[in-house]
Formats: structure tokens, sequence, C-alpha cells
């Protein structure tokens, strides 16, 4: 693929009907707002480094969010993938491993992950427990993750070509 697709992104839930609603909305917003940061991006410019000698790129923000989609995928009991984990516990192989030769194999391992991610919990309670955590504090915990992240991704796309907005 030449650029990375211009995904549908709903608006921002307003009136959700009940906090699991909300708590879905507002993720799916903030999992679409990081591939608007990176549609339209060529490979090359997906693994563009926001600043030496930092090692943040957008390619590498979405190889770690399908990382971190991990903490859904506990909630269906089969092994954890591990999509881009180095067996060197010093190296963060989501961000200094990003290959602009893989990003299209990349966009499809997150897409994957956000479609387990959703399998996994749903039908499950907020309050059921994994590991200490109720699914509820995932969500919520993943809501901020993602937040944080685009607002990385907002800077890192303005540098790329000075695109700018949500």
């Amino acid at each position: 693929m030449s650029t990375w697709p211009v995904p549908d992104r709903p608006g921002p839930p307003t009136a959700p009907a009940g906090e699991r609603a909300s708590l879905e909305a507002w993720l799916e917003y903030h999992r679409t707002t990081l591939l608007m940061k990176c549609a339209g991006l060529t490979p090359r410019q997906l693994v563009e480094r926001s600043c030496p000698p930092s090692d943040l790129s957008l390619l590498g923000l979405v190889r770690h969010m399908a990382d971190v989609e991990a903490w859904f995928h506990d909630f269906d009991g089969l092994p954890r993938d591990p999509y881009f984990q180095n067996p060197d516990p010093e190296v963060d192989a989501a961000f200094e491993d990003a290959d602009p030769a893989l990003a299209d194999a990349d966009l499809a391992t997150y897409l994957g992950a956000l479609e387990r991610s959703r399998a996994a919990v749903a039908g499950r309670s907020l309050d059921e427990m994994f590991d200490g955590y109720s699914l509820r504090w995932i969500y919520q915990h993943m809501i901020e993750e993602y937040a944080r992240h685009n607002g990385h991704a907002d800077l890192i796309r303005e540098r790329i070509d000075g695109a700018v907005g949500d």
C-alpha cells in the first residue's frame, strides 16, 4: 500500500446509554483517532522519529498499542500474542524495530489485535477481574493510554507534514 487509508471515525460520544456504552465508544474514538493520525502517510513517513534521540514514531505507536491491547486479550483465556516483543528487555521493539517495509503487516496486526480485544470482552461484566484488575479499570486505563499517545501522534504528524487536528 502506498499510503495508509483514512478510517471512518465516529464522533465522540455525547449521550451514551450507560457506562459500558460510554467506555466502548470513547475507546473506539481514540483507537480510530490514532489511525487517522497515520492516514495518508507513506510507510517511510510512518517511521519518521519525533526528534533525536527519541525512537517515537507513528508506526511505533501503532505497534505499541497492539501490544497494550493484550490487557483485553487476557479475558479470552488464550495465550498473549507477543506482537512486537524483543527477547532483550532493554529493547522496546515496538518503537526500535519499526520498519517501513513491514508497515502494512503491522497495520494488519494492529487491526487483528483490536478484533481480538473486542471479542475477548464481549458480554463480560465490567466488574470481572483478571490478575487483580477489573475490566472497568482496563477500559479506563486504555482510554487514558490512547489519549496520551494520540497527543504524541498529534505532534509527530504535525512535524511530518504540518497536518493538525483531532
